[in-house]
């Protein structure tokens, strides 16, 4: 099993995604033996104003000003990508979309749907753009690595991970997609939040270390008590103490308002990305 069709996201507002979060994509295609493609997304700005606003600030000069950097910063990326992933051998085409800044739509989610993995910075964290995110990973069926700004490659290659594993269906569906990325790594390990829910006991991720090894990927196991801990301040803590490159894990909830309401680790990650991000619903 292998990744061979990957799509970067990237944004264009309230700033471009950095060159070097681009690179460090096709970096990580190339050491996935992958194609990757790249969506940038160009915004459109509609601002509420009436006569008085547009007298006083000129909203609709504004507007016009910021989609026409917005499209700038699309078109440059785009041809950054194609010369670096062109030069990496790992060009797979280019494509601006067109977005309203305040409503989420399936723009994304539709060209997910057809590829083996998505990456996305979230840099920036805005509210509109975590919820771009969040809709691409509950509802595209496909797995989502958030980069969050941190590197995904160590020396070139895949480094360490971490797997989160509970035991539910989202923690089996993220165990399997993960296997191209698994079977690459530097390391691995499978961590469980003992008494964070009531089955999440000792011994839990045995059978999880059993189906990697069948794979050729051997992995270690850590068992963190989190007793009284919400569960998100408990993947810092460990992260903090025990660094992965990559976090794998499921994302539970049944749709994206839940899982705000619940102020579950889906939610707390994606706001606040202790490291790199592999999450599947």
């Amino acid at each position: 099993m292998r990744f061979r069709d990957i799509l970067l996201q990237i944004d264009s507002y309230p700033a471009t995604t950095p060159h070097e979060t681009i690179e460090a994509a096709i970096g990580f295609a190339k050491a996935l033996d992958a194609g990757i493609a790249i969506l940038a997304l160009q915004v459109d700005i509609p601002l509420s104003r009436n006569f008085i606003t547009e007298a006083l600030v000129g909203l609709a000069g504004l507007e016009q000003e910021w989609e026409a950097a917005s499209l700038a910063g699309c078109r440059e990326a785009l041809r950054r990508f194609e010369l670096a992933a062109t030069a990496a051998g790992v060009f797979a085409g280019a494509e601006i979309g067109r977005i309203n800044l305040f409503k989420v739509d399936d723009t994304l989610v539709r060209r997910v749907r057809t590829r083996d993995l998505c990456l996305t910075s979230l840099a920036e964290r805005f509210e509109e753009q975590v919820e771009w995110v969040r809709r691409a990973i509950f509802e595209s069926g496909r797995p989502v690595l958030v980069m969050g700004g941190h590197p995904i490659l160590s020396a070139g290659r895949i480094g360490d991970v971490a797997v989160a594993w509970d035991g539910t269906r989202s923690a089996a569906r993220a165990l399997a997609d993960a296997l191209p990325i698994l079977e690459r790594a530097r390391a691995v390990r499978i961590v469980t939040f003992i008494n964070e829910k009531e089955a999440a006991r000792p011994g839990l991720a045995a059978e999880a270390a059993r189906h990697l090894a069948t794979h050729g990927v051997q992995a270690a196991i850590d068992e963190i008590d989190a007793s009284g801990q919400r569960i998100g301040r408990a993947i810092d803590a460990y992260l903090e103490q025990r660094p992965a490159d990559i976090l794998v894990m499921g994302a539970s909830g049944h749709a994206p308002v839940l899982d705000f309401v619940m102020g579950g680790a889906t939610d707390h990650v994606l706001r606040n990305p202790p490291t790199a991000l592999l999450l599947s619903h």
